[in-house]
């Protein structure tokens, strides 16, 4: 929706009057120097409003702080036009001061141009550039323009997106602030660089971009709009037109056809149409005005042309208007966002550790991380709460022992390759020696408990690997996540954690499978009932090894075996043989459990050691060797955090000065008000 209205239905309605010849235009722009020019004018805005000020002000005063590096868009009038299409002659008449025409002067920046009424006949000018301000006149002005410009933009023909702001108090008008961008142009010129049209195009789209970027595009009165540059910019970021304005210029020497131009609106220009004349070599602004006025109200062409469309003083009431509007419609979101970013930076800022100055402040610091490390461990490691997003580690843990355990089981399986007894009688005759008969020697059950060990140990120590693998990273990630803004800590706890996870690693492989080759044990009734049961089939599978003409398949509790190839031997060493495989059966059943419920027991006690007691040791250790560094370096500040305290600053610095700006102009407008 266009936020100004400006077409009338009488300028449609003329377009069926007569219209003279162009000799006829020639006739009146004569009649037009000769006119009259010593009656008093009225000022340039002839009304005022005591609550644009301070809007404006308040606006100014945020583009001077550089809000906008912080990602907060001002509302801005952008003047854009193709070069040479007469920007210069615009803001000079509506500043009522002779600026720099010479081409490339003052259009390689952006220039910021404020211009504010006073009291005082004489101008007052200053330049804003780089943190200083020069004080001017209009007879150095173009020459400070070009320093302030070279300044900014090199010595060359290059450009710059750093602004120049031109600050121009005068009698009589208006208040307003606008943006002049570098003329566009495809054809480099002057030893311009090669790509200059991106360049200017790049500055251009920076500024008419934003939403709260109202358009005004400079055209001459001879060109076909459709094919100017500039209106093909505005048309891809401002589809609608609602936020572009149109000043015609050049309107006294190309009459024909203007009004069919400005009323047709064939490239859709939201908020109208302002034609205009401007002053002609040494005229003063007032006399300009008077042509200009009588150029419009007796022309046979122009004067068809609404009144609301025509005049720089016109022009200057619509921005103006343009300006208080779109001011009045984004400040509230402007002081939302000052008010969230400050917000967001102080939190920051809070969450910075303080600098320190002592040891005793350092080593206060450094055991709060230790506490809080170990809090976060308990959480994640022993009471399973989700301290960290996607560590929700006593769900891992248990996830990963029933993994093992089925692992083990299969692999404990799949190992029964050899014939029934087999293994059992090689290791019996191994084992052989001077003794009672059918005795069963405890060398041969321990050998085969050793082999049946080895087959498996593969499982247990990937087992173990993965387990404080997995450890090792939420260990890590908590140090690290803690001490984020000590480096020198963060690398003394990255060596503590390494170190003590394989310390833990190593400890683990050992107690958890080397114990089970030590001895055979357990107290557990369960083996006692297992090997009796299967004992019970001992009659009927020697009878089937020793009787031919028995079946060579025998079946016992959850499994059948072969014993044909058992016949060539003799029947005390098959019958010890499976005394020995019916013990190992029942026992392995429990080496098997045990060695899951070993390791979630060591794996528990472990953790909470490393926890409660082996983390702070270890660290504390690394700390005080020579390479630690120790406490002390716990005083330096790491640059990234001091880069990263200096910026916060200067950012709340400047939104808290922003919001103070914000605030004293909603004063001046309530104060107004009452």
């Amino acid at each position: 929706m266009a936020l100004v209205n400006t077409k009338s239905s009488s300028a449609s309605k003329r377009r069926t009057h007569s219209r003279q010849s162009s000799s006829d235009s020639d006739d009146y722009s004569s009649l037009v120097d000769e006119a009259d020019t010593d009656h008093h004018h009225p000022p340039l805005i002839t009304t005022y409003n005591d609550r644009i000020r301070p809007l404006l002000n308040c606006i100014d005063k945020l583009r001077q702080l550089k809000v906008m590096q912080e990602g907060i868009q001002l509302p801005t009038i952008v003047v854009v036009g193709d070069q040479s299409s007469g920007k210069s002659s615009v803001r000079e008449s509506l500043a009522q001061i002779s600026l720099p025409r010479a081409q490339g002067i003052c259009t390689r920046v952006p220039l910021i141009m404020r211009l504010q009424h006073h009291s005082d006949p004489r101008p007052q000018l200053h330049l804003e550039y780089h943190d200083k301000t020069v004080v001017t006149d209009e007879s150095r002005i173009e020459e400070d323009i070009i320093s302030a410009t070279d300044e900014i933009a090199g010595s060359g023909k290059g450009i710059s997106h750093t602004p120049l702001t031109l600050i121009v108090k005068n009698k009589g008008v208006p208040d307003l602030t606008m943006v002049d961008l570098p003329g566009i142009t495809r054809v480099p010129v002057h030893g311009q660089p090669e790509d200059i049209y991106e360049q200017i195009g790049a500055i251009i789209n920076e500024y008419i971009t934003p939403e709260e970027s109202i358009i005004l595009n400079v055209l001459s009165a001879s060109v076909d709009f459709s094919t100017c540059e500039s209106i093909r910019m505005s048309q891809r970021v401002d589809v609608t037109g609602q936020r572009t304005l149109a000043v015609v210029k050049k309107a006294d020497r190309n009459p024909e056809g203007l009004l069919e131009k400005v009323t047709a609106d064939d490239v859709n220009i939201g908020l109208g149409y302002i034609c205009v004349r401007n002053r002609v070599g040494k005229e003063s602004y007032d006399e300009a005005r008077i042509k200009e006025a009588k150029l419009f109200e007796s022309h046979p062409l122009l004067r068809m042309v609404d009144k609301s469309m025509v005049g720089i003083p016109v022009l200057a009431d619509k921005l103006v208007e343009i300006q208080s509007t779109i001011i009045s419609k984004c400040l509230p979101d402007i002081v939302k966002k000052i008010n969230d970013k400050l917000t967001g930076y102080v939190g920051e800022l809070n969450k910075l550790p303080r600098k320190m100055t002592s040891v005793a402040e350092a080593m206060t610091v450094f055991m709060r991380i230790i506490g809080l490390v170990k809090e976060s461990l308990r959480k994640i490691l022993i009471r399973g709460e989700f301290d960290v997003k996607s560590m929700h580690c006593t769900a891992r843990l248990s996830e990963m022992l029933n993994e093992y355990s089925v692992k083990l089981q299969l692999t404990a399986e799949s190992h029964q390759k050899e014939s029934f007894l087999i293994e059992e009688i090689r290791v019996l005759e191994e084992t052989k020696g001077i003794g009672l008969p059918n005795f069963l020697p405890r060398t041969a059950f321990l050998t085969v408990l050793n082999r049946k060990v080895n087959r498996i140990s593969s499982m247990p120590v990937e087992f173990v690997g993965n387990l404080w693998c997995y450890i090792e990273e939420v260990v890590i990630n908590v140090l690290m996540r803690h001490s984020d803004n000590f480096p020198p800590l963060q690398a003394s706890m990255r060596r503590a954690g390494h170190s003590l996870i394989a310390k833990m690693k190593d400890v683990s492989v050992t107690r958890v499978i080397e114990m089970e080759k030590i001895s055979d044990y357990t107290c557990n009734q369960e083996y006692t009932e297992i090997w009796n049961k299967l004992m019970h089939h001992q009659p009927a599978f020697m009878e089937a090894v020793t009787d031919h003409t028995k079946p060579v398949e025998i079946e016992m509790e959850w499994f059948k075996v072969e014993v044909a190839h058992l016949r060539k031997y003799e029947r005390d060493v098959v019958g010890q043989a499976f005394d020995m495989k019916m013990r190992m059966m029942a026992y392995w059943k429990i080496v098997l459990r045990r060695m899951v419920d070993c390791m979630a027991l060591h794996m528990l006690f472990s953790i909470q050691n490393l926890v409660n007691r082996d983390m702070e040791s270890e660290i504390v250790d690394e700390m005080m060797v020579p390479h630690g560094g120790g406490i002390e370096r716990m005083l330096e500040e790491s640059p990234m955090v001091a880069g990263k305290r200096e910026k916060l600053n200067r950012s709340v610095k400047l939104l808290r000065e922003s919001k103070n700006s914000v605030t004293n102009m909603m004063d001046q407008v309530a104060a107004y008000g009452d």
